[in-house]
């Protein structure tokens, strides 16, 4: 038996967990550190039940294998995800990081591109990686437009 996904809402606002992403990028020196930054998160995803690794959870357009499993609860929108690429499950995680236990409305409302853009992880990616960031963002708000 797994033990329960951790349902504590964030406290932090979307726009101070991304501050906090910021800044921790911002201590890292080049983008080699701040790759090997983001598969660190993707270690330490929680892992993502076998029932969950279905098709209908894949995500579309990414370079990799990825699967994302959303559960609505309490006006909240949950993410469980994984990866059989370690830097898809890293940009995974840092989607996970900004936007899980957030209501459909605050995900909406948050610029995703932007965010990235001012991580400057887009750049850092190949093309066919970005997209699959791409994908996995439109993924995540296509949940909160279906919940909302």
């Amino acid at each position: 038996m797994t033990a329960a996904p951790d349902r504590t809402p964030p406290t932090d606002s979307l726009d101070q967990t991304l501050a906090e992403l910021i800044d921790d990028f911002d201590l890292l020196g080049d983008w080699e550190q701040r790759i090997e930054y983001v598969i660190e998160l993707g270690r330490g995803l929680a892992p993502l039940e076998d029932a969950d690794r279905t098709e209908a959870n894949k995500v579309p357009g990414c370079a990799a294998q990825v699967w994302l499993a959303v559960t609505p609860a309490d006006g909240r929108l949950w993410f469980a995800a994984d990866s059989d690429s370690a830097l898809s499950k890293g940009n995974i995680a840092l989607l996970l990081k900004l936007y899980s236990g957030r209501s459909p409305s605050e995900i909406l409302a948050f610029d995703a591109k932007a965010a990235l853009d001012r991580l400057g992880l887009p750049s850092a990616l190949t093309r066919q990686r970005a997209n699959g960031l791409n994908s996995m963002v439109g993924r995540i708000r296509e949940a909160a437009l279906a919940a909302g």
